[in-house]
């Protein structure tokens, strides 16, 4: 197996393509995946950052390399993670329109049957420059499993239950639905930088806490900032982090590392 980039107890990286480490990988090992996979966004659109325009190019792993080799590469790392997913585990991917389509079609392909698309709304989104159509406030989550009989995780009772206070979508004591309404990464979250496609921690503590348990093994195969692995590291589970940016692993380690010292001085993050 690779040596990994960098590791402590229950959270590890590795600086490599995924396909190459997730080929060493045991098979059936791992009980949830978050995939945010690239959006091939980086050819010359533009969005909105602090009021003004900006490039969208996020580097050149977000090139686009045409649509056919787009859908390839996402088969690809589906089939290489359908690998190492235990019988019962789960696949969560995030996207957007640019991207998601292609990924549920290539879940399907690779016999992964669909659970859930959720539709993470963002009421701080960046608003629409071109004023030429609609204001794209969303991002859209699938959670797939590896067979329709699979026995998934599903911690119910605590998404029902559960306090989420900062969804004004979620009332307490209903079941919980597929729009959530979770704000884009808060500042102290960008402290020691950010990652063009970060998430919130608040976005992977609820797929965590919904979709496994204490101990369980979480990868991200597209890891970038890791805030999936900041999650699963917060509420006890085991992480594995994957991605070609050195950059952005050395900025996953200041945060993890940040981290350790808000658990050992029992302070609340999420």
């Amino acid at each position: 197996m690779k040596t990994p980039y960098y590791e402590v107890p229950r959270f590890k990286l590795y600086l490599d393509d995924c396909l190459e480490v997730l080929a060493e990988m045991p098979e059936e090992s791992i009980d949830m995946i978050f995939a945010d996979p690239p959006y091939f966004l980086s050819s010359g659109t533009f969005t909105c950052q602090n009021g003004k325009r900006v490039s969208v190019k996020k580097g050149e792993w977000d090139l686009s390399n045409g649509l056919k080799k787009n859908f390839e590469f996402h088969i690809e790392w589906i089939k290489a993670c359908r690998r190492v997913l235990k019988p019962n585990g789960t696949i969560w991917i995030s996207g957007t329109y640019h991207s998601i389509y292609q990924c549920g079609f290539a879940l399907q392909i690779n016999n992964f049957h669909i659970l859930n698309d959720i539709s993470w709304f963002k009421p701080n989104a960046s608003p629409n420059l071109s004023c030429r159509y609609f204001t794209a406030s969303h991002e859209t989550l699938i959670w797939a499993i590896k067979d329709k009989k699979s026995k998934h995780t599903f911690n119910y009772d605590l998404m029902k239950n559960g306090i989420w206070k900062d969804d004004f979508i979620k009332k307490p004591g209903l079941q919980m639905r597929s729009v959530w309404a979770i704000g884009t990464p808060k500042k102290e979250e960008k402290k020691y930088g950010k990652h063009p496609t970060q998430k919130p921690t608040a976005l992977l503590k609820r797929i965590i806490l919904a979709s496994t348990k204490d101990g369980d093994t979480i990868l991200d195969p597209f890891t970038g900032s890791s805030s999936t692995g900041l999650a699963a590291y917060y509420y006890d589970r085991n992480f594995v982090g994957i991605d070609t940016s050195k950059e952005y692993l050395d900025l996953s380690i200041k945060r993890v590392e940040d981290l350790k010292i808000i658990k050992e001085n029992r302070r609340d993050l999420l």
